[in-house]
C-alpha cells in the first residue's frame, strides 16, 4: 500500500514496519507492499499470532475492534459536516466585515496547515486534532470561497463557487466508480507516476507563487490567464482528482490489515485533506476562466 497522502502515509510506513515482524494467519505484505492472505494454515482457534505492529496495537485488531468502511463513512460524514460548518462561517465573518477577510483566510491557511502537518507526523491518531482540522479548513475554505466569489462578480461570472463545489463531489463520485470497477486500477507504476507528477507540481506551484508576489503573470504567477496557466491549472485539477484513488486503495489496504476502529478517523481526515486540494484547484480554474472572459 502506496500514497502520497500526507495523513494517510502514516499507514504506509507502519505497515512496512510490520511487514518486518513474523507473520501468522492474518495479512503479509509482498515487495509491492499489496495486502495479501497469508499462505500458511489457519491457526487453531484457541491460538493466535500477530500481522505485525502498528502504532503500538497488535495486528488484526480484535473482532469487533477493526476498522471497517461504515466506520470510514461515519467518520468522514462528521469531519465533512463540520468543514461545511466552518465554510459558512468563514464565508460570514468574510463577508460581513471584508477587511477581516485577509485575517481570517491567513489564521484559517496557517491553522490548516499546522494541523495537517501535525497529524500527518502524529503517530497516534487524535480524534479531537482532526475535528479541528475540519473545522479550521472549513473557515479557511468559507473565506476563500468568497473572495473567488467577488473576482468572479467582478468578471460578470456568477456561481462560480457553486459550480466548484458540485465539481469536487461529481469527481469524487467518478473517481470512487473508476476505482470500485477496476476501470482504473492502483499499481505500483501508477503510483509512482502520481509521485513524479505530485512532485513536479509541487515545484511548479512554488515557482509559481513566488511568481505571483513579484507581479508575473498579472499576479497570478505562471497561472496566468493564458494558456499556459490554464494548462497548468487543469493538470492541478486531474493530479487532485486522481490522487482520490491512492487515498481509496489506502483505505482499503488499513482495512484489509485489521486496524483499530480508531484508524478511521485518519482516514477520513486523508480523504478530507485530498477534497480540500481538489476544492481549491476547482475555484482557481473557474476564476482563471472568469477573468479571462474580461
Amino acid at each position: 500500500m502506496q500514497t502520497a497522502n500526507p495523513i494517510l502515509s502514516r499507514i504506509d510506513r507502519d505497515a512496512a514496519q510490520a511487514s518486518a515482524a513474523p507473520a501468522g494467519p492474518g495479512f503479509a505484505y509482498d515487495e509491492g507492499r499489496t495486502a495479501v492472505a497469508s499462505a500458511q494454515a489457519p491457526a487453531p482457534a484457541t491460538a493466535t499470532q500477530d500481522a505485525g505492529i502498528y502504532a503500538g496495537v497488535s495486528l488484526p485488531a480484535p473482532p469487533g475492534q477493526r476498522v471497517t468502511f461504515a466506520d470510514v463513512m461515519v467518520k468522514s460524514a462528521i469531519m465533512f459536516g463540520l468543514a461545511v460548518v466552518g465554510a459558512f462561517a468563514g464565508w460570514i465573518l468574510t463577508s460581513a466585515a471584508p477587511g477581516l477577510g485577509t485575517l481570517v483566510v491567513l489564521v484559517g491557511c496557517i491553522g490548516t496547515i499546522v494541523l495537517g502537518l501535525v497529524n500527518a507526523f502524529k503517530r497516534q491518531v487524535s480524534p479531537p486534532l482532526t475535528l479541528l482540522y475540519a473545522a479550521c479548513s472549513g473557515i479557511f475554505l468559507g473565506a476563500v470561497s468568497y473572495w473567488y466569489n467577488q473576482l468572479a462578480l467582478a468578471s460578470d461570472y456568477e456561481g462560480l463557487v457553486l459550480q466548484a463545489v458540485l465539481a469536487t463531489f461529481t469527481t469524487f463520485g467518478v473517481m470512487l466508480l473508476l476505482y470500485g470497477t477496476g476501470i482504473v486500477k492502483v499499481t505500483n507504476k501508477f503510483i509512482k507516476f502520481m509521485t513524479v507528477a505530485m512532485v513536479s507540481y509541487f515545484f511548479i506551484a512554488l515557482a509559481s507563487l513566488v511568481a505571483a508576489l513579484l507581479g508575473v503573470g498579472g499576479g497570478w504567477g505562471f497561472y496566468g490567464v493564458g494558456t499556459l496557466g490554464l494548462l497548468l491549472c487543469i493538470f492541478g485539477v486531474g493530479l487532485a482528482a486522481f490522487s482520490l484513488m491512492l487515498d481509496f486503495e489506502a483505505i482499503k489496504q488499513g482495512i484489509a490489515m485489521g486496524l483499530p476502529e480508531r484508524e478511521s478517523w485518519r482516514m477520513s481526515f486523508g480523504l478530507l485533506v485530498t477534497l480540500v486540494w481538489l476544492y481549491l484547484e476547482f475555484l482557481r480554474l473557474f476564476a482563471i476562466i472568469a477573468s479571462g472572459r474580461d
